[in-house]
């Protein structure tokens, strides 16, 4: 909401907005970028200066005075996030405001072989992290503390944003969150972790469910469960086969323990991943049932599941990350879970 861009429909390159000082730095190191396309901006900080000091007022006449310029004066103008302030302006400026989201989406659904191979590297850091966090995963160690090291180690690897760890612990699973407290890990914990970073803008969503030191027979049920929803969803993935019939593999979320399908929505899941955390497809009982999508050869998604144990308080979760091949799929997501992993077994 602070940098923006503006790419004309003959244009071979984008207008980019940003603090005046970065733009001094994009006209240094931005070589593929005109210095006149890098131009200084400033919206208001999302609300913190009021529009009525007029920095949006400007900034719109200035891009329509570019699109005037272009001979695009009279022709829609698609936007695909904007704060109300921006939008409004744009109109009272006689421009014609479109989505333009559900372009940007779908231009990204398909994923070039550099994108994967982005993706898959960002799955490997995740794969280390995960192997670090094994080694620690003891009585005595907090949810927290475990955000913390996969925080550290991310970003020795390289990532470029850490944007969210979620680690959940014992009788935090069931209801599950999507979070991390202090809470102090106990012996026989079942306890997943969500760790969601980006490699050069590429993101991962990957979750893996750990026991600490023993586990029961109610949460070995729950992992199996939970395991047997996932292969049976990976073993659909291929070209030309839709989202509704993935989707129908999983559980309905009555048979879980919930109401309907919105009270479930993001447990039985799947959903793209690229430079957004959620892509095209999305896949889930709530929407590919009525609106499917056809898989189509370098998509690639996280599919999820969760299974509640029967304990009550416990609880699996699993995902991974996979590339429709033109043979099938093709897993991303390394660390072992074909089996519940139990961490420093007694």
């Amino acid at each position: 909401m602070t940098r923006y861009a503006l790419l004309t429909r003959e244009a071979d390159t984008p207008w980019l907005w940003d603090f005046g000082s970065a733009v001094r730095h994009h006209q240094l190191y931005s070589n593929w970028l005109p210095d006149e396309n890098c131009r200084p901006g400033m919206l208001g900080l999302r609300g913190a200066v009021a529009p009525t000091a007029g920095l949006i007022e400007s900034a719109v006449r200035e891009i329509k005075g570019m699109l005037e310029t272009a001979g695009l004066g009279g022709e829609p103008v698609g936007v695909d996030i904007v704060e109300p302030p921006f939008l409004f302006e744009m109109q009272r400026q006689g421009l014609t405001v479109v989505d333009a989201q559900q372009f940007m989406l779908d231009a990204r659904e398909i994923k070039s072989r550099d994108e994967i191979m982005l993706l898959s590297q960002a799955a490997a850091m995740v794969d280390g992290v995960y192997q670090d966090i094994v080694d620690v995963l003891k009585p005595g160690i907090r949810e927290n503390e475990i955000v913390a090291l996969a925080n550290k180690r991310l970003y020795e690897m390289g990532s470029d944003q850490v944007e969210a760890i979620n680690a959940i612990s014992g009788e935090r699973c069931n209801p599950h969150p999507h979070n991390f407290t202090d809470r102090l890990i106990r012996p026989g914990d079942q306890a997943f972790f969500d760790i969601i970073h980006s490699f050069n803008g590429y993101r991962t969503c990957y979750y893996r469910t750990f026991n600490v030191g023993s586990a029961t027979s109610s949460q070995r049920d729950a992992y199996t469960k939970a395991r047997e929803w996932m292969d049976a969803a990976i073993s659909m993935i291929k070209p030309g086969v839709g989202t509704d019939q993935v989707a129908a593999v999983w559980p309905k979320a009555e048979d879980f323990g919930f109401a309907g399908e919105l009270a479930a929505f993001g447990l039985q899941f799947g959903h793209g991943l690229g430079l957004g955390l959620h892509e095209r497809p999305i896949i889930s009982r709530l929407n590919s049932m009525t609106e499917p999508v056809e898989l189509k050869t370098g998509m690639v998604f996280a599919l999820e599941t969760y299974c509640p144990a029967d304990d009550g308080f416990s609880a699996a979760r699993i995902e991974e990350e996979v590339v429709v091949t033109e043979h099938g799929r093709q897993v991303l997501t390394l660390f072992p879970a074909q089996d519940l992993f139990v961490a420093n077994r007694y």
